[in-house]
């Protein structure tokens, strides 16, 4: 009688996958630390799969030439969630895996409530963190739309495998991936092992049937997704949602796409009823204000293709602790320490002895160089105590030399400022647009010297 497999364990490293013969603090692949995890493997004595004979060939399995084969021109069904859909690049995909991850409390799970609610389709969404009482009670607050909405409470994967095949839905949400485990791994839910099993579980379940599967994830302490790096690699699509909890606006981005731009974002609301979508992102970021004051610059961003209107605040003050500080909010203070140091450098303003503290309104982060001209124009008007003209804008980046130079988009940021009734906007001299008719004032500029001397004269 043959002896079952014995089954024996192997150390992984969570953050490059290599396996160790041993638990070691260090691994000697990657060199990080404290990333080393035991994991069951099974000793089979099964041949390589070259190795196999012809005999055993899967004749269902069979390589195509890639130009005989044909695609399905419904391969994406719309959430009804626009700024969901933007960030996908038009749609849920049928058969894609998507893992979603934010911070505790920013609103994942309100989120892939609310969709799975407003579907046309019939949505499976299994909760193993709330119990249906609860998630009962935020549908409620929400708004019931979708009556082909069902809720299951399980954490164990072959349980929920086995209301699949009962309800056969036309999408699978589940919240979250960490607390899953499978039967066929002892180890605990959470653990590296049970996510990578559990996930490959749901990929495949969504490759072999067509079937969307949205997965929600959790992240370390210091932003990561939780669980072995393996798993954003699997996935199709990476989804990022963050924000402030101490404002109501939340950003949601893309990591990683393979169906579309990881350039778009979308723009939430938190309010009592859920995430209400902002269509127009340059009203809320655009404070409202009666008097003008100096050290505010508004600046015309871009992402992806969705152009808008940001507002740049910078406070300059003698340091009175000795030591100048550099304090930035929603803005790279690396970025903002090279452009001190070429207004300082290369066209003499005198600002290493003070404190320098930048913030971007609304609580997001932007990362277009485009707004590098705003940035420098709030500082000079804080640093001279100017406040700058009424409805002006800037859409350029600042060189090392103190030149201004061009962006991509500029007749989109143009027709943006244009549409929310600014007066002017600061280009560069060399960017290249189209001759038309504006209604905003164009003024280009080369150097700094020439934003400051139209702004302040």
């Amino acid at each position: 009688m043959a002896s079952k497999p014995k089954t024996k364990t192997a150390f992984f490293c969570q953050n490059c996958g290599t396996q160790h013969s041993k638990w070691l603090g260090q691994c000697n692949s990657c060199n990080e630390w404290n990333t080393i995890v035991e994991e069951l493997i099974s000793n089979t004595s099964t041949p390589s799969a070259w190795q196999s004979p012809k005999s055993t060939i899967n004749k269902s399995v069979k390589a195509h030439k890639i130009d005989s084969l044909q695609t399905d021109e419904n391969q994406r069904f719309s959430s009804l969630n626009a700024e969901f859909d933007r960030v996908l690049g038009g749609g849920i995909v049928q058969g894609s895996v998507t893992l979603i991850g934010g911070e505790p409390g920013i609103g994942k799970s309100t989120l892939l409530l609310q969709i799975s609610l407003r579907l046309k389709v019939k949505c499976l969404y299994i909760s193993g963190e709330e119990s249906e009482q609860q998630v009962k009670l935020r549908a409620e607050r929400i708004g019931i739309q979708n009556q082909d909405c069902y809720l299951l409470t399980a954490t164990k994967s072959q349980e929920i495998f086995q209301q699949i095949a009962l309800t056969e839905p036309d999408i699978v949400i589940i919240d979250s991936i960490q607390t899953l485990h499978s039967e066929i791994l002892d180890s605990a839910p959470g653990s590296v092992s049970q996510i990578r099993q559990c996930a490959s579980e749901f990929i495949q379940f969504a490759k072999e049937s067509n079937t969307p599967v949205i997965l929600i994830g959790h992240i370390t302490k210091d932003g990561n997704l939780a669980g072995p790096k393996i798993l954003e690699h699997m996935v199709d699509t990476v989804l990022q949602f963050e924000g402030d909890r101490h404002h109501v606006y939340r950003i949601l981005r893309a990591n990683k796409n393979r169906f579309g731009s990881t350039a778009e974002i979308g723009i939430y609301e938190m309010q009592g009823a859920g995430l209400k979508e902002v269509l127009n992102p340059s009203e809320i970021l655009l404070s409202k204000r009666d008097s003008y004051l100096s050290g505010n610059a508004i600046a015309s961003s871009l992402e992806g293709i969705r152009p808008m209107l940001v507002e740049i605040q910078a406070l300059v003050s003698t340091a009175v602790y000795g030591t100048p500080q550099r304090s930035t909010t929603g803005f790279d203070a690396r970025r903002l320490n090279m452009l001190l140091a070429v207004l300082e450098k290369r066209c003499g303003f005198r600002l290493g002895a003070k404190d320098v503290f930048l913030n971007i309104t609304g609580g997001i982060r932007i990362d277009d160089p485009a707004i590098d001209l705003a940035v420098i124009a709030a500082i000079l008007s804080s640093s001279e105590d100017i406040p700058l003209a009424n409805k002006i804008c800037f859409a350029a980046e600042v060189g090392l030399s103190g030149e201004i130079r061009p962006v991509a988009r500029m007749e989109q940021r143009i027709s943006e400022a244009e549409k929310m009734g600014l007066n002017q906007i600061f280009i560069s001299s060399h960017s290249k647009i189209k001759a038309g008719d504006y209604a905003i004032e164009v003024i280009s500029c080369g150097k700094i010297e020439e934003v400051f001397e139209r702004l302040f004269g």
